[in-house]
């Protein structure tokens, strides 16, 4: 991904002891990626396609353009509000036959200096989490609920009042 020089750019990596194919499927196959990132999803990842994204326990959601995707070894997509579009990322490295190096870049904050900073530094935190989740799903079969259980507070649905 290219950017401007000084532009603030978050990543996150990961080494994913399973197979690339097993890796990337975790990000194109909603039914597998809603046990670590997000709720729902309204499809599948695939060039040229839109789908939408949803944190059902925030309220939130968020639109999907996928650019281009190079099957076990890509992922780039453009998502958030129309005027403010970023780009991210996924490069899938094989690590010999079981293992996956998982790499994901977002650019192309908006907003003032302080805006952007931000942004970069909560990208790499929330892509950071999300990287951890999947390690645990698909290494040890383990839903750790990273993402819910990051703010809870901020849910706006609260069934009970476990901590």
């Amino acid at each position: 991904m290219v950017g401007l020089i000084n532009e603030p750019v978050a990543k996150a990596e990961m080494l994913i002891r399973r197979p690339v194919a097993e890796v990337f499927q975790a990000f194109v196959d909603p039914a597998i990626t809603t046990k670590f990132w997000f709720t729902d999803s309204s499809g599948r990842l695939e060039t040229g396609e839109n789908v939408k994204w949803e944190w059902a326990m925030y309220g939130a959601s968020t639109n999907v353009h996928v650019i281009e995707i190079e099957e076990n070894q890509r992922i780039l997509i453009e998502w958030g509000e129309p005027k403010n579009l970023t780009p991210v990322e996924w490069v899938f490295s094989p690590r010999g036959d079981t293992g996956t190096y998982v790499t994901i870049t977002n650019a192309g904050f908006h907003g003032t200096p302080d805006d952007i900073v931000k942004q970069a530094i909560d990208s790499m935190g929330g892509f950071t989490m999300v990287l951890c989740g999947l390690k645990a799903l698909l290494e040890h079969n383990i839903e750790l609920n990273l993402v819910a259980d990051k703010a809870p507070d901020a849910h706006v649905k609260q069934k009970d009042s476990a901590s």
